[in-house]
């Protein structure tokens, strides 16, 4: 493999970060280049950080001077406002003669819950990066785990997962697998013009209430209460639009628009960890 300048974009978020530790030591610091908005919040990564406002195609034409292959990492602003975001990036790119675009967009459906616009946002940026005249590859992304791991204390003390999936199925993955993945997806040729689905084995929030019990020594139950409620109490929390957001994304997990069939394996060349394993590593 020739070494590629390799640019992820929103470097200081959750998944940025975690993918330039794992191409850090994969491929050497001195190949990554990691964008964000705000440059300080990213220096703590030791590879070279470079502003990019989604915002500012200017911010990006600059940013990508150099760069053979760029992650774009979808960006968390409303729907409306993501598709041109995204396109400041793709130009950018092409004005750049990047040769490869690699997006992590999401799983799930574009049209039937509150969560769709985001889905349908993001499967327009899907056809503005075929469209774009470069080598490309793009995964959709499961429903990470850790948010779940992160929110325990809060399960306990309300007394178990309380949801409105029903017995509906999700499939699972986190930042870790995701990072190995996307590794993969930037540096593989043969991967390239794949759109690849990226999680784990389909749970059930009683087996993930499970899975939490057996390794944190908790003793959860999982509740299933309506649409209409999870939805108004996920408002009354994290207000209008996040709680929109979550409620179509349960909503979507009730009537089974996160469970399909992962081409996790297809990227990796090995199976996803199962969500005892993920809880492991989180722990870890």
């Amino acid at each position: 493999m020739t070494t590629q300048k390799i640019a992820v974009t929103t470097a200081s978020g959750n998944l940025g970060s975690t993918i330039i530790k794992h191409l850090i030591s994969e491929i050497g610091a001195e190949n990554i280049v990691g964008i964000a908005r705000t440059p300080e919040k990213a220096k703590s990564l030791g590879v070279e950080i470079r502003k990019g406002d989604y915002n500012n195609k200017e911010d990006f034409t600059e940013a990508l001077k150099g760069i053979d292959a760029v992650l774009l990492v979808s960006g968390m602003d409303h729907p409306d406002k993501r598709i041109q975001q995204h396109r400041n990036v793709i130009e950018a790119a092409k004005s750049n003669g990047v040769k490869k675009i690699v997006y992590t967009s999401i799983f799930g459906a574009e049209e039937g819950n509150a969560f769709s616009p985001i889905v349908a946002s993001n499967r327009q940026t899907e056809e503005d990066i075929r469209n774009s005249g470069l080598q490309w590859a793009i995964g959709r992304n499961g429903i990470y785990i850790e948010p779940d791991l992160q929110y325990i204390d809060t399960y306990t003390k309300e007394g178990g997962i309380i949801n409105c999936s029903g017995d509906g199925r999700c499939g699972y993955t986190s930042r870790q697998e995701l990072a190995f993945a996307y590794f993969k997806m930037l540096i593989n040729d043969s991967l390239i013009g794949g759109t690849y689905s990226l999680f784990g084995e389909p749970i059930s929030q009683q087996e993930l209430a499970s899975a939490i019990n057996k390794n944190f020594d908790t003793n959860l139950v999982y509740k299933s209460i309506s649409v209409a409620d999870y939805v108004n109490d996920r408002k009354e929390a994290l207000g209008e639009f996040m709680g929109t957001v979550i409620g179509g994304i349960y909503e979507g997990i009730r009537t089974g628009k996160f469970d399909g069939i992962s081409d996790y394996q297809k990227v990796t060349q090995r199976k996803h960890k199962s969500i005892d394993e993920m809880i492991q590593e989180f722990k870890n």
